[in-house]
């Protein structure tokens, strides 16, 4: 084979390399623009059009659009569509993408979201925590408006409110009692932004359902109770771990706890748990009695078993004006001004006199306690007058609150024995903060807790009406105030029980 044969013979060959290989890669280099279509962070392919997908994802959803009435449905909120280039990756098809998409995560539709802050509070241990946020959907701000005030009126006297938002409420006649609302509000921070909505999230549609979320926590059906013969508000409530307030704002159609039940009647007995903290500050006037004290002389001409009394004790009146703070519904703390309390009536001391006079003796005055001293039908309140009772014996919130909370007197005012007794216990615990406990020598106890300061120690004897400690609120205590407590047995021990306090009284 000649030379000019085999030259002829490569040139060809590199004509053929050249067609073969280098145009084709010279067309494939050429860039083109797309969109890449991104999932939860993960590629899920490329297409030709942002829009067609979008109104692609709007037809093939009209049976979410019908069961919202939306106008229009969008893409998953965690799908991104991002501009790209490609020199030779394959396009997918509008429906190729939207098949991937439609099974992983939910469509869309335009809506708000709403955040309830959660708040710091002390748990039960007294350390701070915050409470985790709420996140609630709605497709029209309207329908959390209505369920807000709503929600609010089962806390808030209705027609007292509307006077509230009027700037109608009337001034409390000078020797009246009455009650004036100085401010109200949520003590949570709420934000409202305009976002798309998953579709698979609780979308609350009235507000019907979202005042019952917000009162209850759930939307499940409530748990009813059958009225039986003899029943009233108070034992229902007690029985069903209900405080009669929240009785009475689970079931709205009552309006006092003296209200009547009637047998076979169904009543809603669920715990409610508000997602929000309402807070009421409220100007009261009201009428409290003054407890009458009473005074026991000694005659020893006369014998131990006997008694007289010879004086009748009469309550006393006054007229106590405080500042007192709810929050959803309930008393948190009172503050009484004392300079605008007035007597009306003073009350008149109870005189008994008793013999001490013992057979086979010279007699004599008991005087001092031993442990066998019992105590007197008589007891003795143990705070300062004027008081207010912030919260009383029962349930709070499911949790039975075992004594009652007496407010009012001030920070530092003096705590009294309620009896005669023995300090069996004196010390701090982080709920119940700086206590007291005394024994009566008769199976009962008293407790005495927050307080600010103790002035007696385990083992003293001390007699109705000693100064023991001050007012606080040491512990877990939401305000200024005494926890009284009344037990059978130590409080807290096996086999003890927690009694009323206001049946001493």
């Amino acid at each position: 084979m000649n030379i000019k044969k085999i030259i002829t013979i490569l040139i060809a060959l590199v004509i053929s390399l050249i067609l073969v290989f280098i145009i084709p890669k010279e067309q494939t280099t050429t860039p083109k623009s797309v969109y890449r279509v991104y999932l939860a962070g993960k590629s899920v392919g490329l297409i030709n059009n942002k829009e067609d997908l979008n109104e692609y994802i709007d037809k093939e959803q009209q049976e979410l659009k019908d069961k919202y009435n939306a106008d229009k449905v969008y893409a998953p909120e965690d799908l991104e569509v991002i501009k790209d280039v490609t020199y030779n990756e394959n396009i997918s098809t509008t429906k190729e993408i939207y098949n991937k998409i439609k099974d992983i995560e939910p469509f869309t539709i335009k809506g708000y979201k709403i955040t309830i802050s959660g708040i710091e509070k002390t748990n039960e241990q007294g350390e701070t925590i915050k409470e985790k946020d709420q996140v609630l959907y709605v497709l029209d701000k309207q329908v959390f408006k209505d369920a807000m005030d709503r929600t609010i009126r089962s806390f808030v006297d209705s027609d007292s409110y509307d006077k509230y938002l009027a700037n109608e409420q009337q001034a409390i006649e000078d020797g009246k009692t009455g009650t004036i609302i100085e401010n109200i509000y949520i003590e949570n921070k709420i934000t409202i932004k305009e976002t798309n909505v998953p579709s698979d999230e609780t979308i609350y549609e009235t507000s019907d359902d979202l005042s019952k979320y917000l009162l209850f926590g759930t939307l499940e059906e409530q748990q009813k109770y059958t009225v039986q013969a003899g029943d009233t508000i108070s034992n229902v409530a007690f029985n069903n771990k209900l405080s009669n307030e929240e009785f009475l704002i689970a079931n709205p159609e009552f309006t006092d706890a003296n209200n009547l039940l009637y047998e076979g009647q169904n009543v809603t007995i669920s715990i409610i748990k508000p997602q929000f903290r309402l807070v009421e500050i409220d100007h009261q006037v009201t009428m409290q009695d003054i407890p009458y004290e009473t005074e026991t002389r000694y005659d020893n001409t006369k014998y131990s078993t006997y008694q007289e009394t010879i004086q009748e004790g009469v309550v006393g009146s006054q007229l106590v004006t405080s500042k007192v703070q709810k929050v959803n519904g309930q008393v948190e703390s009172a503050v009484i001004d004392n300079n605008a309390t007035k007597v009306l009536k003073e009350p008149i001391k109870k005189i008994i006199v008793k013999g001490t006079k013992q057979k086979g003796s010279s007699g004599g005055v008991n005087s001092g306690l031993s442990s066998n001293t019992k105590v007197e039908g008589y007891w003795l309140w143990p705070t300062r007058t004027p008081y207010y009772i912030s919260s009383p014996y029962g349930y709070r919130w499911g949790t039975l609150h075992d004594g009652m909370d007496i407010a009012g007197a001030g920070y530092g005012s003096p705590i009294y024995a309620s009896n005669n007794g023995i300090v069996v216990a004196s010390s701090y615990k982080y709920d119940n903060g700086e206590y007291i406990v005394i024994n009566h020598n008769n199976g009962y106890y008293t407790m005495y807790a927050h307080l600010a300061e103790r002035y007696v120690s385990v083992g003293q004897e001390v007699s109705m009406g000693d100064t023991i400690g001050s007012m606080g609120r040491t512990g877990a205590a939401t305000g200024v105030h005494l926890h009284f407590g009344l037990w059978k047995k130590f409080p807290y021990s096996k086999g003890s029980s927690s009694l009323n306090p206001m049946s001493l009284f």
